[in-house]
């Protein structure tokens, strides 16, 4: 024992002796979790593994953001220390998640924004006069995850309704390192137990069995889910996944709406920083975004339905009355029975039930689908889990809790791929994340890239109607001993789909040259066209049906500076492609306003057209939203 407390002793002297920065620079190869727990050593190695300068390089080691982004956060919170925890928790959701619907793409980037990270939706779009690295790029939000000063985190779903833009403030469940899945789910939550909860009025079900009254939490003053929190609670918890389609559907809708935090003007647009080398107007970015994060924090913990910039303290915690109500209805439709309050508002409910009901169930019958009153017996769809073929009841759910609240949760999935597109679940609300190759020596092309058809590529003319630009996934595959260069469709900006989403636009086999010359001589600036190197492949063609797509010959050529262009040999068609940095794409971009809430985190609804805006063109000022008519009544039939 006397040898182990001197030899421990020893290494402390040793690492107290070495310099502040050569210390830090052997911390760098250490875990956040491995600097924890050197701190556990002694007194002396806890002040050491304590400093500023040790957290900062674990900060730099996670590679979220560059060292002078770091300096710009840490005025957002506690410590370099708090800073790595926020960043640490939140770094495997930065990427690309999509989902199946719309056919045209539904592509969301998480990238980061000031003590936050923000998802974004890449709109489909046609590609502008000014062209894809100076022109535009629209989007919309979808949801961000916010650091509190001791590095905690806050979640708000984004979403826009008649009289403005809303945010959902919700909790994070832990998220795991590899996640592959985003979930929207509601989550029961014991009031109590290790943080303070904010309730709206209770809304009692009508039906027998539900004997107990719920309220509508808002979310947990400290951000962290009843996972976290609850210790010793029983592990029979029914989860979100194993209700059926309409009562996941129906809670998230009732959670939205009494929720809902209406965002003020003045910090609402700006969502990250632009370009640091415009450093004026980067810097007025910053001064911005700190006033935005203190109002949404300040909105997160009071609770209030609207907050004014100059007077937060006198935010109101209590919901509407016409919001209340509307969630009561939205309960009780689901039973065969209204209890209303009064006798007025049951006739009115039992008026609208029979309308809708026979409404949607001659359309079921017609789609040879049952319907259930209750909506807690759902057929399973084709393609659904098996493990959702039998369905838990709502009232099992939610006696779990005292309370409900909206949640995120980034979860680790066994899904099957085909050609880099996952295989997904038509049925829940969630998004994919697309597995990236990084470019390395023998995988030069992998990545996201983005082009249109014909050539020359780049600009259009002003008189010309602009080219649909896609966003396209390469990666590489091994099949029958080839090396195969697969580009995925994940975005297509036409007015009506071409291909199915997820689609191989184009199959080229790295280990074959091809002999074909390029078509054209020089490119739009009349340079002339030097290809550096040639493969053989075959290219997307009509086939049998839409989601049946042939294939037809072709090659794809390298040009200077990097430019992808792939021919049909037989149709001379051309595809051009450059490498690109969305993140960078997004700063200079457009913001446009979101969906609705729960089809702003994931569009369930099969759609061959730009269902995220009426014009898809970046040159047209105003924009609006299309109809949900056919979207509403395909919902009605899940």
């Amino acid at each position: 024992m006397v040898a182990c407390s001197a030899s421990t002793n020893c290494c402390c002297s040793l690492f107290q002796a070495l310099p502040d920065d050569v210390f830090t620079f052997i911390t760098q190869f250490l875990t956040p979790r491995d600097v924890c727990a050197l701190t556990l050593c002694c007194r002396s190695l806890a002040a050491l593994a304590a400093s500023e300068k040790v957290w900062f390089g674990q900060c730099e080691a996670l590679g979220v953001v560059g060292s002078r982004d770091l300096v710009d956060w840490r005025s957002g919170v506690a410590s370099y220390k708090a800073l790595c925890k926020f960043i640490f928790s939140v770094r495997p959701l930065i990427g690309i998640w999509v989902h199946q619907n719309p056919e045209l793409g539904n592509v969301v980037y998480v990238m980061p924004g000031y003590v936050s990270v923000v998802g974004c939706r890449v709109i489909p779009q046609e590609l502008g006069p000014l062209g894809l690295q100076e022109g535009p790029l629209l989007w919309a939000p979808v949801f961000e995850v916010i650091g509190d000063f001791d590095g905690s985190v806050a979640f708000f779903l984004h979403g826009r309704e008649r009289d403005g833009d809303y945010v959902y403030p919700g909790s994070l469940r832990p998220v795991d390192k590899d996640c592959n899945v985003l979930l929207l789910e509601v989550e029961p939550r014991k009031r109590g137990g290790g943080g303070k909860l904010l309730h709206s009025k209770s809304v009692v079900h009508c039906d027998s069995d539900w004997d107990l009254s719920r309220h509508i939490c808002r979310y947990d003053k400290s951000g962290i889910s009843r996972s976290q929190r609850v210790v010793g609670q029983s592990n029979s918890v029914v989860s979100f996944s194993r209700l059926a389609f309409a009562d996941r559907r129906k809670l998230l809708e009732v959670v939205t709406s009494d929720i809902r935090l209406k965002i003020p003007i003045s910090v609402n647009g700006l969502m990250f920083p632009g370009l640091r080398m415009q450093n004026e107007s980067f810097r007025k970015d910053i001064v911005h975004l700190t006033e935005r994060r203190l109002v949404l924090m300040q909105m997160y913990k009071l609770g209030g339905a609207c907050v004014d910039f100059q007077d937060l303290h006198r935010m109101p915690i209590n919901l509407k009355k016409s919001e209340s109500s509307r969630s009561k209805k939205s309960l009780h439709c689901q039973s065969n029975l209204c209890g209303a309050q009064n006798g007025n508002e049951g006739h009115l409910c039992r008026s609208r039930r029979s309308v809708s009901g026979l409404f949607k169930d001659s359309l079921k019958l017609i789609l040879g689908r049952s319907y259930s009153l209750n909506g807690n017996h759902e057929i399973s769809r084709s393609g659904s889990s098996s493990s959702e073929s039998k369905h838990a009841q709502l009232n099992e759910f939610l006696r779990s809790g005292d309370t409900i609240g909206l949640t995120l949760h980034a979860s680790t999935m066994r899904l099957s791929t085909y050609r880099a597109w996952p295989n997904m679940h038509d049925n829940r609300f969630a998004l994919y994340k697309l597995p990236m190759q990084l470019p390395k020596a023998g995988k030069d092309y992998a990545g996201l890239w983005g082009g249109t058809f014909g050539w020359p590529p780049g600009r259009i003319t002003e008189d010309k109607s602009g080219k649909a630009l896609f966003f396209l996934l390469l990666s590489y595959e091994l099949s029958e001993g080839q090396c195969l260069l697969i580009a995925t469709k994940i975005l297509e900006g036409t007015h009506y789909v071409l291909h199915p989403n997820g689609s191989a636009m184009f199959v080229v086999k790295i280990d074959e040259i091809s002999s074909d010359p390029f078509p054209w001589k020089t490119d739009g600036d009349s340079i002339p066209v030097d290809v550096k190197q040639a493969y053989n492949g075959e290219g997307i063609a009509n086939g049998y049906g839409f989601r049946y797509p042939g294939a037809k010959p072709g090659s794809l050529f390298v040009i200077q500076n990097g430019t992808l262009a792939f021919v049909w040999k037989e149709s001379r068609a051309v595809l051009t492609l450059q490498r690109l940095d969305l993140e960078v794409l997004l700063k200079k971009g457009e913001r446009i306003p979101a969906l609705p809430p729960i089809l702003n985190f994931a569009y369930l609804t099969k759609s061959h057209s730009n269902v995220f805006t009426g014009f898809s063109s970046p040159r047209c000022a105003f924009l609006y939203h299309k109809t949900f008519v056919s979207q509403n009544i395909a919902l009605l039939l899940a």
